[in-house]
């Protein structure tokens, strides 16, 4: 039986790929991917077919990599982060889903093997550089209406908001999305303090990564891009500073316990 690896390759350093990730695609003879991604892996995507298909082909990735392990080479598709969160995963069994509904005439795809590892996404990486952010409850959202409907997402936000999630915003700006990171934070501050920590990480782990700590008052979306993750702490986030070195952390509780 052949198999289909869904590879998650990390926030971009090397060292923060995991090593059944590195196994999955050193095991692989074709990788599908984005070409930026293969690059960043280096030297254990040398020796392999490279299908790179640009920004915009997501639905294509995912066709290929199932076709090209229906066809007997064993695949690994390649996303960065964790490759379940917004990104290539969730295509894989939404095409599998449509065949055994009868909306796709691949049954050969329904014999793949398939391997979903598990990957550190871009917040989990935005909280590492500055303490503990995830600390307490939190949640993600996608500010990009491309495949959401704003009307959802903004639904969402305000329950964020109530809920007093910590949050971090994938998504939140582009060429043609210019107006829904600010959205965003201005019905945040219907529920919680201008002073809340806000995270901007920028390029995250890798050699041009920029970390950016504000608030949620004057966090200004002109410094952030598709490149940037957007955190922002709950009402009780806590941005703490010792001579030169700043911590942002979100307090579970333990004080009372202290």
């Amino acid at each position: 039986m052949s198999t289909l690896y869904v590879v998650s390759a990390g926030p971009g350093d090397s060292e923060l790929v995991s090593p059944k990730s590195l196994a999955a695609i050193e095991a692989s003879s074709d990788l599908v991917a984005y070409g930026l991604y293969l690059q960043l892996l280096g030297d254990v995507c040398n020796d392999k077919t490279h299908h790179d298909l640009p920004l915009g082909e997501e639905i294509n990735r995912a066709r290929l990599a199932l076709d090209l392990a229906a066809s007997g080479k064993t695949t690994a598709l390649i996303s960065s982060g964790d490759i379940g969160i917004y990104a290539m995963a969730t295509l894989v069994f939404e095409l599998l889903d449509q065949q055994l509904n009868g909306q796709e005439n691949k049954p050969e795809w329904l014999d793949v093997e398939i391997e979903v590892i598990p990957g550190i996404s871009a917040m989990q990486a935005a909280a590492s550089r500055v303490g503990a952010l995830l600390g307490h409850d939190f949640c993600t959202i996608s500010l990009s209406d491309l495949l959401t409907p704003w009307q959802t997402i903004e639904k969402r936000l305000h329950a964020c908001g109530q809920g007093d999630f910590v949050v971090s915003f994938y998504n939140p700006k582009s060429k043609t999305r210019d107006w829904q990171m600010g959205a965003a934070r201005d019905i945040l501050l219907q529920y919680r303090p201008g002073t809340t920590p806000v995270v901007l990480g920028r390029q995250l782990t890798r050699a041009d990564e920029q970390i950016t700590l504000t608030t949620l008052q004057a966090f200004s979306v002109d410094d952030v891009d598709m490149f940037t993750l957007v955190s922002v702490g709950n009402s009780e986030s806590r941005h703490i500073v010792n001579g030169d070195k700043e911590w942002v952390y979100t307090p579970r509780g333990y004080k009372k316990k202290l």
